[in-house]
Protein backbone atom coordinates (compact mmCIF):
# COMPACT_ATOMS: atom_id res chain seq x y z
CA UNK A 1 0.00 0.00 0.00
CA UNK A 2 1.33 3.42 -0.92
CA UNK A 3 1.45 6.00 2.03
CA UNK A 4 0.13 9.18 1.58
CA UNK A 5 2.56 12.01 1.36
CA UNK A 6 2.85 13.19 4.94
CA UNK A 7 1.97 17.49 4.99
CA UNK A 8 1.62 19.61 8.13
CA UNK A 9 -0.19 23.07 7.32
CA UNK A 10 0.90 25.71 10.16
CA UNK A 11 -1.65 28.74 10.17
CA UNK A 12 -3.54 30.37 13.18
CA UNK A 13 -6.70 30.61 11.48
CA UNK A 14 -8.94 27.01 11.88
CA UNK A 15 -11.30 28.06 9.11
CA UNK A 16 -8.15 28.51 6.85
CA UNK A 17 -6.97 25.11 7.81
CA UNK A 18 -10.13 23.12 8.19
CA UNK A 19 -9.92 24.60 4.29
CA UNK A 20 -6.67 23.55 3.30
CA UNK A 21 -7.16 20.22 4.85
CA UNK A 22 -10.05 19.31 3.35
CA UNK A 23 -8.36 20.29 -0.26
CA UNK A 24 -5.27 18.60 0.27
CA UNK A 25 -6.92 15.37 1.41
CA UNK A 26 -8.76 15.55 -1.55
CA UNK A 27 -5.52 15.50 -3.76
CA UNK A 28 -3.95 12.43 -2.00
CA UNK A 29 -1.96 13.89 1.16
CA UNK A 30 -2.37 13.45 4.88
CA UNK A 31 -2.61 16.50 6.90
CA UNK A 32 -1.71 17.84 9.94
CA UNK A 33 -2.27 21.09 11.64
CA UNK A 34 -0.21 23.70 13.78
CA UNK A 35 -2.19 26.71 14.86
CA UNK A 36 1.36 28.80 15.92
CA UNK A 37 5.03 28.62 14.63
CA UNK A 38 6.30 27.18 17.66
CA UNK A 39 3.85 24.16 17.49
CA UNK A 40 4.64 24.01 13.72
CA UNK A 41 8.26 23.42 15.08
CA UNK A 42 7.40 20.76 17.04
CA UNK A 43 4.95 19.04 15.06
CA UNK A 44 7.93 19.08 12.41
CA UNK A 45 10.38 17.59 14.79
CA UNK A 46 7.41 14.85 15.82
CA UNK A 47 5.96 14.35 12.43
CA UNK A 48 9.01 14.86 10.43
CA UNK A 49 6.56 15.83 7.44
CA UNK A 50 7.01 15.70 3.55
CA UNK A 51 6.37 18.83 2.91
CA UNK A 52 4.99 21.75 4.99
CA UNK A 53 2.54 24.77 4.33
CA UNK A 54 3.22 27.72 6.41
CA UNK A 55 1.29 31.49 7.03
CA UNK A 56 3.68 34.28 7.39
CA UNK A 57 1.22 35.96 9.69
CA UNK A 58 1.56 33.68 12.79
CA UNK A 59 1.05 35.22 16.12
CA UNK A 60 3.94 34.08 18.59
CA UNK A 61 6.97 33.59 15.17
CA UNK A 62 7.10 35.60 12.08
CA UNK A 63 6.54 33.02 9.19
CA UNK A 64 10.76 33.59 7.57
CA UNK A 65 11.69 32.87 11.65
CA UNK A 66 10.24 29.72 10.80
CA UNK A 67 11.46 28.85 8.33
CA UNK A 68 15.16 29.74 9.29
CA UNK A 69 14.63 27.83 12.74
CA UNK A 70 13.20 24.42 10.35
CA UNK A 71 16.26 25.13 8.38
CA UNK A 72 18.61 24.81 11.18
CA UNK A 73 17.69 20.91 11.04
CA UNK A 74 15.48 20.27 8.60
CA UNK A 75 15.30 20.22 4.38
CA UNK A 76 11.83 19.51 4.52
CA UNK A 77 10.13 21.30 1.49
CA UNK A 78 8.03 24.89 2.74
CA UNK A 79 5.39 26.69 0.81
CA UNK A 80 4.23 29.89 2.15
CA UNK A 81 0.19 30.31 1.88
CA UNK A 82 -0.36 33.80 3.06
CA UNK A 83 -2.87 36.86 2.54
CA UNK A 84 0.63 39.42 2.09
CA UNK A 85 0.99 40.27 -1.24
CA UNK A 86 4.23 42.78 -0.48
CA UNK A 87 7.06 41.38 -2.42
CA UNK A 88 9.10 42.02 0.52
CA UNK A 89 7.38 39.76 2.81
CA UNK A 90 7.61 36.81 0.02
CA UNK A 91 11.37 37.60 -1.04
CA UNK A 92 12.68 37.43 3.40
CA UNK A 93 10.73 33.91 3.31
CA UNK A 94 12.15 32.91 0.30
CA UNK A 95 15.78 34.29 1.30
CA UNK A 96 15.19 32.54 4.44
CA UNK A 97 14.53 28.78 2.83
CA UNK A 98 11.05 28.24 1.92
CA UNK A 99 10.91 26.86 -1.45
CA UNK A 100 7.47 28.49 -2.66
CA UNK A 101 4.63 30.66 -2.06
CA UNK A 102 0.81 30.76 -3.00
CA UNK A 103 -1.24 34.20 -1.98
CA UNK A 104 -4.31 33.86 -0.57
CA UNK A 105 -7.04 33.10 -1.28
CA UNK A 106 -5.70 30.35 -3.24
CA UNK A 107 -7.60 28.03 -5.85
CA UNK A 108 -7.65 24.40 -4.43
CA UNK A 109 -6.37 22.75 -7.52
CA UNK A 110 -3.13 24.97 -8.32
CA UNK A 111 -2.15 24.94 -4.27
CA UNK A 112 -2.00 21.12 -4.77
CA UNK A 113 0.16 21.28 -7.89
CA UNK A 114 2.34 23.27 -6.02
CA UNK A 115 2.32 20.88 -3.41
CA UNK A 116 3.26 18.04 -5.97
CA UNK A 117 5.68 19.96 -7.72
CA UNK A 118 7.65 20.41 -4.26
CA UNK A 119 7.41 16.92 -3.92
CA UNK A 120 9.16 15.84 -7.43
CA UNK A 121 11.70 18.21 -6.42
CA UNK A 122 12.31 16.86 -3.35
CA UNK A 123 13.01 13.44 -4.86
CA UNK A 124 14.87 14.73 -7.17
CA UNK A 125 18.29 12.76 -6.19
CA UNK A 126 21.25 15.13 -6.02
CA UNK A 127 23.56 13.69 -7.83
CA UNK A 128 22.04 13.73 -11.48
CA UNK A 129 23.95 14.83 -13.59
CA UNK A 130 20.94 15.58 -16.39
CA UNK A 131 17.67 17.59 -16.02
CA UNK A 132 15.14 16.97 -18.46
CA UNK A 133 11.67 18.39 -18.98
CA UNK A 134 9.83 18.36 -21.76
CA UNK A 135 11.90 19.27 -25.01
CA UNK A 136 14.86 20.56 -23.01
CA UNK A 137 17.89 18.41 -21.67
CA UNK A 138 20.61 19.22 -19.56
CA UNK A 139 23.58 17.09 -19.49
CA UNK A 140 25.04 19.22 -16.38
CA UNK A 141 28.75 17.17 -16.45
CA UNK A 142 29.02 18.00 -20.38
CA UNK A 143 27.32 21.48 -19.81
CA UNK A 144 25.60 20.85 -23.09
CA UNK A 145 21.88 22.08 -23.73
CA UNK A 146 19.85 19.75 -26.14
CA UNK A 147 16.15 20.86 -27.06
CA UNK A 148 14.39 18.53 -29.09
CA UNK A 149 17.47 16.29 -29.39
CA UNK A 150 19.24 19.27 -31.23
CA UNK A 151 22.31 21.12 -29.39
CA UNK A 152 21.19 24.44 -28.11
CA UNK A 153 24.13 27.27 -28.23
CA UNK A 154 24.28 29.25 -25.09
CA UNK A 155 26.47 31.99 -23.92
CA UNK A 156 28.99 31.23 -20.30
CA UNK A 157 26.82 33.35 -18.48
CA UNK A 158 23.38 31.93 -20.21
CA UNK A 159 24.34 28.76 -19.02
CA UNK A 160 24.74 29.44 -15.90
CA UNK A 161 21.94 31.07 -15.51
CA UNK A 162 19.36 28.29 -16.98
CA UNK A 163 21.84 25.59 -14.85
CA UNK A 164 20.66 27.69 -11.70
CA UNK A 165 17.24 28.11 -12.69
CA UNK A 166 17.11 23.78 -13.57
CA UNK A 167 18.77 22.45 -10.59
CA UNK A 168 15.52 24.44 -8.73
CA UNK A 169 13.27 23.73 -11.05
CA UNK A 170 9.68 24.32 -9.61
CA UNK A 171 11.39 26.75 -6.97
CA UNK A 172 11.08 30.45 -6.83
CA UNK A 173 14.80 31.56 -6.95
CA UNK A 174 14.81 35.54 -6.06
CA UNK A 175 16.66 38.36 -7.65
CA UNK A 176 19.29 38.04 -5.18
CA UNK A 177 19.99 34.67 -5.57
CA UNK A 178 19.99 34.04 -9.17
CA UNK A 179 22.69 37.36 -9.33
CA UNK A 180 24.88 35.68 -6.16
CA UNK A 181 25.05 32.54 -7.89
CA UNK A 182 25.97 33.56 -11.49
CA UNK A 183 27.38 37.14 -11.27
CA UNK A 184 28.65 36.76 -7.80
CA UNK A 185 28.07 38.22 -4.17
CA UNK A 186 28.77 41.69 -5.30
CA UNK A 187 25.98 42.09 -8.00
CA UNK A 188 22.63 41.03 -5.96
CA UNK A 189 21.11 44.93 -6.89
CA UNK A 190 22.44 44.17 -10.55
CA UNK A 191 18.52 43.07 -11.87
CA UNK A 192 19.23 44.72 -15.09
CA UNK A 193 21.62 41.91 -15.79
CA UNK A 194 19.03 39.63 -14.87
CA UNK A 195 16.37 40.66 -16.86
CA UNK A 196 18.66 40.97 -20.34
CA UNK A 197 19.69 37.13 -20.04
CA UNK A 198 16.33 36.16 -18.87
CA UNK A 199 14.89 37.27 -22.29
CA UNK A 200 17.81 36.57 -24.29
CA UNK A 201 17.23 32.66 -22.46
CA UNK A 202 13.35 32.75 -23.58
CA UNK A 203 13.94 33.66 -27.11
CA UNK A 204 16.54 30.91 -27.66
CA UNK A 205 14.28 28.47 -25.72
CA UNK A 206 11.77 28.97 -27.97
CA UNK A 207 9.03 27.77 -25.59
CA UNK A 208 10.82 24.11 -24.95
CA UNK A 209 10.80 25.22 -21.35
CA UNK A 210 9.38 28.07 -19.03
CA UNK A 211 10.95 30.68 -17.59
CA UNK A 212 7.88 31.94 -15.13
CA UNK A 213 8.45 35.87 -13.50
CA UNK A 214 7.40 36.04 -10.13
CA UNK A 215 6.29 39.81 -9.82
CA UNK A 216 8.74 41.99 -7.84
CA UNK A 217 10.67 38.33 -6.19
CA UNK A 218 12.25 36.46 -8.93
CA UNK A 219 12.23 33.51 -11.23
CA UNK A 220 10.86 29.78 -11.55
CA UNK A 221 12.01 27.55 -14.10
CA UNK A 222 8.59 25.44 -14.48
CA UNK A 223 8.52 21.73 -14.34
Amino acid sequence: MIQSPRLLVIDDEPQLRKLVKVTLEAAGFAVREAADGAEGLREAAFLRPDLAVLDLGLPDLGGAEVVRRLREWSAVPVLILSVRDDSRDKVEALEAGADDYVTKPFDGAELAARCRALLRRRERRPEESTFECGKLRIDLVAREIRVGGKLLALTTTEYALLRVLAVHAGRVMTHAHILREVWGPQSADQRQYLRVYVAALRRKLKGAAIIETASGIGYRLAE
